[in-house]
């Protein structure tokens, strides 16, 4: 039998122990699994108690079973669920019950909402949206996977796959019935109309997408500076835990440091690097290497010095860098004119901001530069309907037929149905309806198993 016509299950909730665990069965065999485990079948759709037992007849576990027959079910294909006592060796035991059953086997990652894809209970759109929504950190996160997963984009997309049909219908039947009397006169204008509006409302979509898709990935932020001037005291104040060593000795960071922050809902990756200076020692040298490197690469380079390093010279690179001067509490500046929030002028490229990492000051101030950077570098990211490379591209491709057969419709309308095609085609690509079979397992394999 096809992998894809096997039933499969998987666990789908949390890591065990828990108080419960959810045993997910999906597919031909799922009906005939809970018979087994159960001795009969319950209703449709209600929570029914019942003991599960091995294939000898032994209990295994006092639990609630659910039966959701095709198609009315999370897959489109049977499945059923066992709420179990959330111990691993309840787990154990079930997974083997359902392992003695022909045809049923462990679900891959991502397999139960590939199935659901496949047999149209979601698109693709939908599919990345709820991937997205079980990966989200932050509440931000989390709003703009659950705008995809209820098919923001993907109904747009449907709508704008509808219109390019019908605006090709128009152009071809001009090229196909031109001599009959019954075809109405001006159908290419008409084409040429609804085309232009299309074309118009994709590409404002682009143009409005902003940052959405780095705010799946984050804000990287790198703390870099000359040994010994405060970075992993500084990593440790924003984190608000023990996540650097911190040490007088200057060369103490040798590899690069990173922490997971949730500033005001946006995602933030906090990279402690190690000091950046000339040496002989090579895995402190490597570390300075790797530190230049994440720097260059980061959203933000926060650019820490002290009194003994004040000359010292932040990297040069593409991306904004703001001058952090510690130790302040030692009498390293006259904080006069700062202000509680520490902050010497407003531009978000260069900002200059005195600060005691060891006792605190002017944390409260960075921390609120930094969400006002993210604010201003995410832009409208949690409204906008493109998330991801694969969805953007795809769009571009379209707003390109859209406009390639506006400046081609002059020089043949079979030209410009072509690229209507094209421009069709990738918005099908894009819903998961044509041609996608290169790219599901990409996407799929993403997911955790369960889902």
């Amino acid at each position: 039998m096809h992998p894809r016509d096997q039933t499969i299950f998987a666990l789908s909730s949390g890591r065990t122990p828990s108080a419960i665990a959810i045993v997910r069965v999906s597919g031909r065999e799922a009906g005939r699994a809970l018979g087994i485990l159960t001795g009969r079948t319950p209703a449709r759709r209600i929570a029914t108690r019942a003991v599960l037992r091995d294939g000898a007849g032994q209990p295994i576990d006092d639990a609630i079973v659910l039966w959701f027959p095709a198609p009315a079910s999370a897959t489109g294909e049977d499945v059923a669920e066992f709420h179990i006592h959330g111990g691993r060796a309840v787990l154990s035991a079930v997974f083997a019950a359902l392992l003695a059953i022909k045809n049923i086997r462990p679900a891959e990652p991502g397999e139960f909402t590939r199935r659901a894809f496949e047999n149209g209970k979601l698109d693709l759109t939908e599919a990345e949206g709820l991937d997205d929504l079980v990966h989200a950190d932050t509440d931000r996160q989390r709003r703009q996977a659950l705008r995809q997963l209820r098919g923001m984009l993907g109904d747009k997309a449907r709508d704008w796959r509808s219109r390019i049909i019908e605006a090709s219908a128009l152009i071809e039947a001009g090229i196909d019935f031109s001599d009959e009397g019954d075809v109405p006169e001006g159908l290419v204008a008409q084409a040429i109309e609804r085309i232009a509006t299309l074309r118009a409302e994709i590409a404002e979509v682009l143009a409005a997408q902003g940052k959405a898709e780095r705010l799946r990935e984050g804000l990287v932020v790198a703390i870099a500076g000359p040994p010994n001037v405060g970075k992993s005291t500084l990593i440790n104040q924003l984190a608000r835990r023990e996540v650097a060593i911190v040490s007088p000795h200057a060369g103490t960071t040798r590899d690069v440091i990173e922490v997971q922050l949730d500033l005001d809902g946006y995602p933030v990756t906090l990279i402690d690097t190690a000091g950046v200076r000339e040496t002989n020692d090579p895995v402190e040298r490597e570390g300075v290497r790797r530190a230049r490197a994440r720097a260059a690469d980061a959203d933000l380079v926060l650019w820490l010095t002290d009194a003994e390093h004040g000359e010292a010279r932040p990297p040069e690179g593409e991306g904004p860098v703001w001058v952090v001067r510690n130790k302040i509490d030692l009498g390293y500046l006259d904080d006069d004119g700062l202000g509680q929030s520490g902050l010497t002028w407003q531009n978000l490229d260069h900002l200059q901001i005195a600060i005691s990492a060891r006792r605190g000051d002017g944390i409260g101030g960075l921390i609120r530069a930094l969400v006002e950077f993210a604010a201003n570098y995410f832009g409208g990211g949690e409204s906008a309907l493109v998330t991801r490379v694969r969805q953007r591209e795809l769009l571009q491709q379209a707003e390109a037929s859209l406009r390639r057969s506006l400046a081609l419709i002059s020089q043949g309308e079979e030209l410009a149905a072509e690229e209507l095609r094209a421009a069709a085609f990738a918005l099908g690509r894009l819903l998961g309806h044509v041609d996608v079979e290169d790219i599901l397992g990409k996407i799929f394999q993403e997911f955790c198993i369960g889902k």
